[in-house]
Parts: C-alpha cells; structure tokens; sequence
C-alpha cells in the first residue's frame, strides 16, 4: 500500500492504492469515515499518477467518466452498491430508493443503501455524490453537503472548478 496527497478544488485529496497500482481510496480532508492514515502505507506523492490525472481532467476539462482500476474493499452488499453508482451518469442523480429498485432490492432497502452509500472509500470516482434523497433533497455525503453541492453542480454544467 502506497498513498499520495493531490490538490483539488474540493481541498487536498488522499489516494491510496495496492502495490499493483490499483486505487483503493479517495479521501476528502475532514470526510467521514476516512480511515487512519498509518494503515495506507507510505506517502509517494507521485504514486497513482493515472488517478491523478483523470481527477484533473474531471475538475478543469470535462472528463465524465473514470477508467482507473479499482480495488474495493468492502462487504458483498457494499461492492454491489459501489459497483452500481458507477452506472449513474455524469450530470445525472437517483435516490437511494431508486438505486434499490434497480438492484431489485426490496423497497426499505433503501435505509441500506444509504449505509453502504456512505462508507464508499473511493469518493468522486465511485460518484456517491450522485445519490439523492426520495424528494431529491441532498443528504449526508461524508465530504459534506457543501462538496455534494459543488460536484453536483459541476456536473449539472456549472462551471465551478
């Protein structure tokens, strides 16, 4: 395991990968649920520099959609949730609920999903932030709600980054 911190409009960005190149986490300042940084290993601030790079892209020149291995760690119910929101386009939101129905989850699943939801390791590339409450308000995002709004926007055509 190796990590590097990387600038963003959204503040510093931890990148935490495997030794065979494979992003493990991306973790906001502050974010909740960011595990302790003496489990990601060392720092090599030039380490994932394909992540790196499509982050930038993604905030100043338009890149929607990611292509970088990933190594998700976490529950089967979890990794199905993470693999999902990676099907929800750019620019686009569905409920927790909605993501539910998808999955052929049963309607109160969605309390559940909103769980997993927010344990994503790998925040902006796995786009939590696309999932929206029933009435399409914005709830929780470990990020904070100020960071949901902005990468929302962003996607929405707002030209914030």
């Amino acid at each position: 395991m190796t990590y590097a911190v990387i600038d963003s409009p959204l503040g510093p960005l931890t990148l935490v990968g495997t030794d065979a190149g494979e992003l493990t986490g991306l973790y906001m300042d502050q974010q909740r649920y960011r595990p302790d940084e003496a489990g990601f290993g060392d720092r090599d601030d030039s380490t994932l520099p394909a992540v790196a790079e499509q982050l930038d892209e993604y905030f100043h020149h338009g890149r929607t959609k990611f292509d970088v291995p990933l190594h998700l760690r976490g529950t089967d119910f979890q990794r199905q949730i993470w693999v999902a929101l990676q099907d929800i386009p750019y620019g686009e939101t569905t409920t927790y609920g909605g993501l539910a129905a998808a999955l052929g989850l049963k309607p109160q699943s969605a309390r559940a999903v909103g769980l997993a939801n927010g344990k994503n390791p790998i925040s902006i590339i796995v786009p939590c932030h696309r999932l929206v409450g029933s009435t399409g308000s914005l709830t929780g995002y470990g990020g904070g709600i100020e960071r949901k709004r902005a990468l929302l926007d962003h996607e929405q055509g707002d030209k914030l980054f």
